[in-house]
């Protein structure tokens, strides 16, 4: 029984993920009335704000798949999906980036002073607006190919980011990761961006692209909407609830 209703869920699941995806396609389109759409953000600096990061970019690939995929475009794929959904929803959004580069100042040279750039302007934007709620989008990868499982890490400057970095690691159990065992972290000095952030901030890691069978799924383009949607509705309840 449990096994049925586990592929009942699964499948509901899905018809949902798959209903979230046609209505992006129409919105790009044109075919959603722009009415749904808020842009307040610049307009009023106490709107609630979603902000959302894609890990890495330009010359900072991330971790990689046995066979090379690297994390950044993963990032972005799933990080893009959440966005159009918080938009389709009238979320007011904003994003470190929308593309494969690198958001350090110009004129920066040298890897590290590029990354160290980068890293600050993306926590510019974490804090820039004092109503925001903030995700940041990643994978990981361990020496020892077993692991696999999403985890949240959580900001220690917001009161609000363990909450919110519980309900989205239930989520993902719930929805796409029943046997995942894993538990919440706070996070440390290392996760600079979600560290420092002053706002509601979570870090979430959708997987382990060192794992073979997580990685085939993270690197779908069905699977990374699920992981969207998963992420998305964490959002929504945590905003909403």
């Amino acid at each position: 029984m449990k096994i049925k209703l586990r592929k009942y869920r699964t499948a509901i699941f899905s018809a949902l993920a798959v209903m979230a995806s046609a209505a992006m396609i129409h919105y790009a389109m044109g075919q959603i009335d722009s009415a749904v759409y808020t842009n307040t953000a610049e307009s009023d600096p106490n709107a609630r704000v979603i902000v959302l990061d894609s890990g890495h970019g330009g010359m900072d690939g991330g971790c990689s798949t046995a066979d090379g995929v690297t994390e950044k475009g993963i990032n972005l794929s799933i990080m893009l999906s959440v966005r159009d959904m918080c938009r389709l929803y009238g979320f007011d959004t904003a994003v470190t980036r929308d593309r494969d580069i690198s958001i350090h100042d110009s004129g920066t040279t040298g890897i590290r002073n590029q990354k160290v750039s980068d890293m600050e302007n993306r926590l510019e934007l974490f804090n820039k607006f004092p109503n925001a709620v903030c995700l940041s989008v990643h994978q990981n990868t361990y020496t020892d190919p077993k692991y696999s499982g999403a985890q949240m890490f959580y900001s220690p400057a917001n009161a609000d980011s363990e909450r919110f970095a519980s309900i989205l690691q239930n989520l993902f159990v719930k929805n796409l990761q029943p046997d995942n065992m894993r538990e919440t972290k706070l996070c440390g000095k290392e996760l600079y961006l979600c560290y420092y952030c002053n706002n509601p901030a979570v870090m979430a890691e959708c997987g382990f692209l060192s794992n073979p069978d997580e990685a085939a799924k993270l690197t779908d383009r069905d699977y990374q909407r699920q992981v969207a949607y998963t992420l998305f509705t964490g959002l929504n309840e945590f905003i909403c609830g």
